[in-house]
C-alpha cells in the first residue's frame, strides 16, 4: 500500500475514533483544528475544566508543539505551575503550502494515535 493512501486510511480512523467519541459519530465534526484542540486537552491533563479563548488557542500550541516534536522541530522543556507544558523550537518549521501543512499535521496526528496504540 502506498504511503498517502496508509496515512488517508489511518487519519480516517483517528477521525472515526473522536467522531465517535466526541460527536456522536458525525466525523464531519471532526476537522483538523478540532482534533488538535482535542490532543492539546489531552495532553494538559486538564480533562474536566471549560476554558477562555485565549486558552484555548494555547491547547492548540501545546497540541502542535506535541504532534511535531517527533519531526524535530520543538522539544518538551517544563510544565509551568499551572500544569501548562512549554516547549522549545529545535528548528524552524519550513514554509509550506496550505496543502502540505494539513499532510503533516495530519501525519504527526496518526503518529500521535499511533503511539498511543489508539488506532494500528
Amino acid at each position: 500500500m502506498a504511503r498517502d493512501e496508509q496515512l488517508k486510511e489511518r487519519y480516517e480512523a483517528v477521525v472515526q475514533k473522536l467522531a465517535d467519541r466526541f460527536a456522536e459519530g458525525d466525523t464531519g465534526a471532526m476537522d483538523l483544528d478540532s482534533i488538535i484542540y482535542l490532543i492539546g486537552i489531552q495532553e494538559l491533563g486538564q480533562l474536566d475544566k471549560t476554558f477562555k479563548k485565549d486558552e484555548k488557542m494555547n491547547l492548540m500550541h501545546i497540541a502542535i508543539c506535541r504532534l511535531l516534536e517527533p519531526f524535530g522541530y520543538y522539544q518538551y522543556d517544563y510544565d509551568d505551575p499551572d500544569g501548562w507544558p512549554h516547549y522549545k523550537v529545535l528548528e524552524a518549521l519550513p514554509p509550506l503550502k496550505a496543502g502540505e501543512q494539513q499532510i503533516l499535521m495530519k501525519d504527526a496526528i496518526v503518529q500521535y494515535f499511533l503511539e498511543k496504540g489508539l488506532i494500528s
